[in-house]
């Protein structure tokens, strides 16, 4: 009987050190982008994307917490350097900032997203002219250093932010869509 509790306690130190392992190997960066196709050309998408004050237009955060949710926008209306900072208590929202630190008028934006002490991570908006109208990108990357843990919950960011971007670029859509022609 004591040579099969020996066996079945070596399996499970042998499987807890090939997971260790394995965790190593996890990806050090996480990327994830979802895109959409917007019936309207892309100067009619690029009010909403571009200034930082329209993004809770069409955000999938902005609806959580309408009420206890606190923003506060510093920097120029356009281009590098807007920046807003939020703060709110409930779970989905919670507190960071969002700052403009690339711009191609018309074409892309990309964005420094950091939540203090949970970490920091790129967010890019790229807006492509097609045939069907426009060609909508909302992409996220962030490092996750070494940390094991941190690089087993990477494997889940894909269902994470990935659904969040989905509801945004359908916000985007729409809302888009609904005030095509207008000047946005």
């Amino acid at each position: 009987m004591r040579w099969m509790i020996r066996i079945v306690a070596g399996l499970i130190v042998i499987t807890v050190a090939l997971a260790a392992i394995g965790v190593v190997f996890l990806p050090r960066t996480v990327a994830v982008s979802r895109f959409t196709v917007i019936d309207a050309p892309p100067a009619e998408v690029w009010p909403f994307v571009s200034d930082l004050r329209r993004f809770n237009d069409w955000s999938p955060w902005a609806g959580y917490d309408p009420e206890g949710t606190r923003y506060v926008f510093e920097g120029p209306e356009s281009g590098v350097g807007q920046i807003m900072r939020w703060t709110s208590d409930h779970p989905n929202v919670g507190s960071g900032t969002l700052t403009v630190v690339a711009y191609d008028p018309g074409r892309a934006v990309e964005m420094r997203l950091e939540f203090g002490e949970t970490g920091t991570a790129e967010t890019t908006v790229v807006l492509i002219s097609s045939d069907e109208g426009t060609e909508a990108t909302w992409g996220f990357m962030t490092d996750l250093g070494t940390n094991p843990v941190a690089r087993l919950f990477g494997l889940m960011f894909d269902s994470w932010v990935g659904n969040d971007y989905e509801t945004g670029l359908a916000n985007l859509k729409a809302l888009v869509e609904q005030n095509k022609g207008s000047s946005g």
